[in-house]
């Protein structure tokens, strides 16, 4: 089993740095250490000079913001690892990002880093959180920004922000407001398209051009009160937002025509958020939460080539409604419990239809209605035998019926247990051992449920009404050494067992949909590693470093052979470098990715892989006073090359000969983001 293997490796990391094992100071670990709490003040944060919360838990040593899915149906899934006062915000669309950002740091009183689990702390379902803690006095915050990016092409794209909050205890308002127009790197740039015979012959040569255009609005607001004995929270957020994006293909030499395709897409989405927490005794608290959300989204897609076209469009309504109850009880420092349950109903009205040269072609699927009812009930138990042990135990149980209406007419009901329990261990000051076992069971996109389309690539995908969610279980261990006050080193190993996996198979008339494939594995090492320069004699800066190994195989449903997990390359990993100077008036750094192959990705007719060159980004910051922030950034500074493989097959790719190998590369195009801050 992998699992012994990467347990092994992780403890011969530990053996072969004795440097790292040797490097804890006298000054050691905070003195709450071993309750699995590490406290740190603004003081820690103020060679850095942050001007948000975001940028404060970007400074926690060993800490990796988790931003969470928004995308994910329910309250409690789609939660990051960052709370605020204790608690996560009732808003799902905004994203954890924009909200820390909101916070500015002269509003956090600490940030408790919280390992492996506390009596009364909602963890998220996660094994280390960060709590943002704010000052209880009055805070009146006014805030613009205006950040262009700007291309080597000319072309500006401005970015506008501004936001108001006045903070006073239990009494709070928030409203910001952010608007861009721009355009993404990775849908930018030239290149070329070029196509090969069986023998590996050249029989085309074709220059491609990619453009891309979005723009967005979006407007948020809370209000906090005291209500009823407790705390009352409403979160708002309206947005809209636009895109289109081109490709021009023309053929240099060989077989083939020119071709033009185009996709644009605008969005409409409202979300209102509610959640009230009210103590019922000096150790209970009753927190409700209540969401509704909404988006409508319509989408259009053509090619067009010589004497060929194929338009492909598609209008969607989607929404969400969740009600949700939980009850924490703390008996004492040793023994906590929390309870509840959570409904929600999620429903997705899709519309798709395709045709060519203006004939419409039927589509599996194309005109579809999923509707989800879904129930759950959970209950977790953290148990503090001693202040260096933790144990935590949990179940959550999910009952839930997917109706599917129009081409399609069925129902589905399913029932999954999701048990999960963490073991932390604190042997001795800056050593962390945690051990999680847990249950998982992945959500099914409704996206699959319906039909969709590569324009690029002239292909449609059916939708296919019979899948199933993948159920996953995972063993992980992970050590925690901190040394020199702020160093971290960190050592992953995990192995998961991945029932009724989801890949691409063929269905009846030809085409590709999304479905279960059978069972699958993967096991994973990563070691990050967060090491201040201070005592290598450079004051003020701090390097952070990241690999990661994966081993994964699933059965392929054409050739029956193991294969390597879709999209999966094996490796990755990031290095960032940063320097503060002069108290953090001055600031730069490096942000640089490693190669990143994307791996296979395999259909019935063709065998696809991506890969690109690393993304590296330069910054530099000026803070010429405490209200102030001059920052530029240069991303893709290395011009970054996106590269992808297609194998295309005349029939099922295990039985029909090859057709042609395809490669295409594009250079995506370096930006300048000058970024101006001031706070009034």
């Amino acid at each position: 089993m992998r699992l012994g293997f990467l347990l092994g490796g992780a403890a011969a990391v530990a053996l072969i740095c004795p440097a790292l094992a040797q490097a804890q100071s006298s000054a050691s670990a905070p003195a709450n250490e071993g309750a699995g709490v590490i406290a740190y003040e603004p003081a820690f944060f103020a060679d850095a000079r942050p001007d948000t919360a975001l940028d404060m838990l970007a400074r926690l040593p060993g800490f990796v913001i988790e931003y969470g899915d928004s995308d994910t149906r329910g309250y409690a899934g789609a939660g990051g690892n960052v709370l605020v006062d204790g608690a996560r915000p009732a808003i799902k669309s905004e994203g954890l990002d924009g909200y820390l950002r909101r916070i500015s740091a002269r509003s956090v009183a600490r940030i408790d880093l919280i390992r492996g689990g506390a009596p009364g702390v909602d963890m998220q379902g996660r094994a280390v959180v960060a709590n943002v803690v704010l000052h209880r006095d009055v805070t009146t915050e006014r805030v613009i920004e205006f950040s262009p990016y700007i291309y080597p092409d000319g072309y500006v794209g401005p970015l506008v922000r501004a936001q108001y909050a006045r903070r006073a205890g239990d009494h709070q308002e928030e409203i910001a407001f952010s608007a861009t127009s721009d355009q993404r790197v990775d849908l930018v740039g030239d290149g070329f398209r070029r196509r090969y015979d069986a023998s590996g012959a050249l029989i085309q040569d074709a220059r491609l051009d990619l453009d891309d255009l979005f723009r967005n609005i979006s407007v948020t607001g809370a209000v906090l009160r005291p209500f009823a004995g407790g705390k009352l929270r409403l979160n708002g957020l309206a947005a809209w937002g636009e895109s289109e994006n081109g490709r021009r293909l023309t053929v240099l030499s060989g077989v083939g025509q020119n071709e033009r395709t185009n996709e644009a897409s605008d969005e409409v989405s409202g979300e209102l958020g509610v959640s009230w927490t009210r103590p019922l005794g000096p150790r209970t608290e009753l927190e409700l939460t209540a969401l509704q959300r909404i988006e409508r989204e319509d989408g259009a897609s053509v090619l067009d080539r010589t004497g060929f076209t194929s338009v492909f469009t598609a209008d969607e309504t989607e929404g969400e409604s969740i009600a949700r109850t939980l009850v924490r009880f703390r008996r004492d420092d040793r023994w906590a419990f929390e309870g509840g349950g959570e409904l929600a109903y999620n429903l997705l009205d899709s519309a798709t239809a395709y045709a060519e040269n203006g004939v419409a072609v039927p589509l599996p699927s194309a005109a579809v209605k999923v509707e989800e009812l879904r129930g759950e009930v959970f209950g977790q138990a953290t148990w503090r035998p001693d202040p260096r042990l933790t144990l935590e135990g949990a179940l959550r149980v999910e009952v839930s019926e997917i109706r599917q209406s129009g081409d399609t007419d069925r129902s589905k009901s399913f029932t999954y247990p999701k048990p999960r329990l963490l073991l932390t261990w604190t042997p001795a000051a800056g050593h962390q051992l945690r051990l999680r076992y847990e249950r998982e069971v992945g959500q099914l996109d409704f996206g699959d449920f319906v039909a969709s389309s590569e324009v690029n690539l002239g292909q449609v995908t059916a939708g296919n009404p019979d899948l199933v969610p993948e159920k996953i279980d995972t063993i992980e261990a992970v050590y925690e050494r901190r040394f020199w006050d702020q160093a971290v080193l960190q050592l992953t190993a995990s192995h998961a067992r991945i029932s009724d996996f989801i890949g691409v198979i063929p269905l009846v008339g030809g085409f590709d949909a999304v479905g279960n494939i059978g069972d699958g594995s993967e096991d994973l090492f990563q070691a990050r590693l967060t090491l201040p320069l201070d005592r290598l004699g450079l004051s003020g800066a701090r390097l952070q470093a990241r690999g990661t190994w994966t081993w994964s195989q699933v059965t392929d449903p054409l050739t029956g052979q193991e294969i390597e997990f879709p999209g999966n390359d094996g490796f990755g990993c990031g290095v960032t470098f940063t320097h503060d100077l002069q108290g953090g008036r001055w600031s730069y750094g490096v942000d640089h990715g490693c190669d990143d192959d994307g791996g296979y990705n395999y259909r019935t007719r063709e065998l696809r892989r991506s890969d690109q060159t690393p993304f590296v980004t330069l910054h530099g910051q000026w803070k010429p006073r405490a209200d102030l922030t001059v920052r530029l950034e240069v991303g893709n500074a290395t011009v970054r090359v996106l590269g992808r493989d297609r194998w295309v097959y005349s029939g099922p790719r295990n039985t029909a000969p090859l057709v042609y190998h395809e490669r295409q590369e594009t250079s995506a195009y370096p930006w300048f983001q000058l970024q101006l801050r001031k706070t009034l």
